[in-house]
């Protein structure tokens, strides 16, 4: 007997998101091997790598709250803001375990913040 997932009433399809979840951070390796690739060849400035790395987040929320929004149909935006938050959280964890002495909140976190939640929510909204 083949089980499938289905959305049922007033149930989330924890997979599901997961799912985009995952897909996002596989398009965020693909997009940051691409910088590496041109930082090697052309040898760029670190404003350069810093906008890129804004871009990265903006989109691959964008896709992860994109994705949400379709599948959930109901709170599209909420639904991709908690995509951003997830893909945030995620990439907090994964920082603080390579780098366990970072200090404090800086401005860069909370900017990282609003630009995962915001390119989430937006991704969410236009689905």
């Amino acid at each position: 007997m083949k089980r499938t997932m289905r959305k049922q009433e007033g149930t989330i399809p924890w997979m599901y998101l997961l799912i985009d979840l995952l897909g996002a951070y596989i398009l965020t390796a693909i997009i940051l091997l691409m910088f590496a690739l041109l930082l090697y060849k052309f040898n760029l400035s670190q404003s350069t790598i810093r906008i890129g790395m804004i871009i990265t987040y903006m989109f691959t929320c964008f896709f992860a709250g994109n994705l949400a929004g379709r599948q959930m149909k109901q709170k599209r935006f909420a639904w991709g803001l908690i995509m951003g938050l997830a893909y945030f959280v995620v990439l907090l964890v994964m920082s603080l375990v390579i780098n366990p002495n970072a200090s404090g909140v800086s401005d860069s976190l909370i900017s990282t913040l609003i630009l995962c939640v915001g390119g989430g929510m937006l991704g969410g909204m236009l689905s």
